[in-house]
């Protein structure tokens, strides 16, 4: 089976959770015999070159290639990647307000309808979890039958992360983490700080900075604190950022949601407590073996943070980090999927 995989070309610059998403899935998949391409914006492609291509988010920055690859014929899947912290009835109202108002005025889209539309002329859907799932069926009206869950996956390597190497380099431990991005306000990284203040830990936010005024906050916020490191990012594949998930306390990933945070699970398998916001899908993967919070409420994070440190690591979280989540297991999720859209 030859596939091409699709996603918005700003995916390398952001180098977040959809582009891990995206190479670990293209790389898993060839172990199941499936060839796998990534598209080149600046070159051609043929109907007969490839069986079937698989999009990565259903939003405005794929909308356009997913409307020619239908018009091409080109057969296509596209893991969703969408969550809202709107009830699925919001999102429905929206899409009926948008095509009401699209008979009227022509050329008037929003962000749901343009998900809904991506996700209509796929074969199939992709979503991480129940929660999304339910959003992409109730909210933007995607029939049942076309919906398959294939969740998010994670590095076996982080098992066997090393502490002493992030310890001996920035002389902290027994910390608290957080991995992310600073300045995207989804996720929360002002709120976590303002929270740290309760905590009586030293803590680590390991982060691309953006050059934003949400950024700015969180920094003049980090600095009135003598216990929070800030390390402007590291790369996925860095050993120190293995490391210092091996030998962080616990991983505070407070979002307004999750789907369901790739650092979370890297963290989790390498064998620290979680503290993780409550939506988007977290619990699916987490289950009870994780403390949830209120993102908006600083004073739910503060208290799941030491509810968490007080606490010995569930040994039964990062079992099912290995059982349920490694990269090869989700591959063959995926080829499966890919087979059944093929037939349809």
């Amino acid at each position: 089976m030859n596939v091409i995989m699709i996603a918005q070309q700003s995916i390398a610059l952001v180098a977040g959770g959809p582009y891990i998403q995206v190479r670990q899935t293209a790389r898993h998949l060839e172990e199941h015999g499936v060839s796998v391409r990534f598209f080149n914006p600046w070159e051609g492609l043929r109907r007969d070159e490839v069986d079937l291509a698989h999009v990565f988010g259903a939003n405005i920055m794929t909308y356009d290639i997913a409307a020619r690859l239908d018009s091409l014929g080109i057969p296509f899947v596209v893991s969703s990647i969408f969550f809202t912290t709107h009830p699925p009835s919001f999102v429905r109202m929206a899409r009926n307000l948008e095509m009401t108002a699209r008979r009227v005025y022509s050329g008037i889209w929003t962000d749901y309808g343009l998900s809904s539309a991506v996700c209509g002329m796929a074969r199939m859907v992709l979503p991480n979890s129940l929660a999304e799932a339910e959003q992409v069926e109730k909210g933007l009206g995607i029939a049942a039958e076309k919906i398959r869950v294939v969740p998010n996956g994670v590095e076996e390597r982080f098992a066997s992360a090393d502490p002493s190497l992030f310890i001996e380099t920035y002389g902290v431990r027994d910390f608290v983490l957080n991995v992310g991005h600073i300045g995207s306000p989804r996720k929360n990284v002002l709120n976590l700080i303002r929270a740290l203040k309760s905590v009586d830990r030293p803590a680590v936010i390991i982060g691309r900075i953006h050059r934003n005024a949400y950024a700015e906050a969180c920094l003049r916020e980090a600095e009135k604190n003598p216990r929070i490191t800030i390390i402007d990012g590291l790369p996925n594949d860095s050993p120190m950022l293995a490391s210092a998930y091996a030998a962080c306390s616990a991983f505070a990933l407070p979002s307004l949601y999750e789907t369901p945070g790739i650092a979370a699970l890297e963290a989790a398998l390498a064998g620290a407590r979680i503290v993780i916001t409550k939506y988007g899908g977290t619990v699916d993967y987490f289950e009870d073996l994780a403390t949830y919070v209120e993102p908006t409420d600083v004073g739910s994070i503060a208290r799941g943070i030491n509810t968490a440190l007080a606490a010995p690591a569930p040994p039964a979280l990062r079992e099912r980090m290995r059982t349920e989540f490694l990269w090869p297991r989700v591959s063959e999720k995926t080829v499966a999927v890919y087979r059944e859209a093929m037939m349809r």
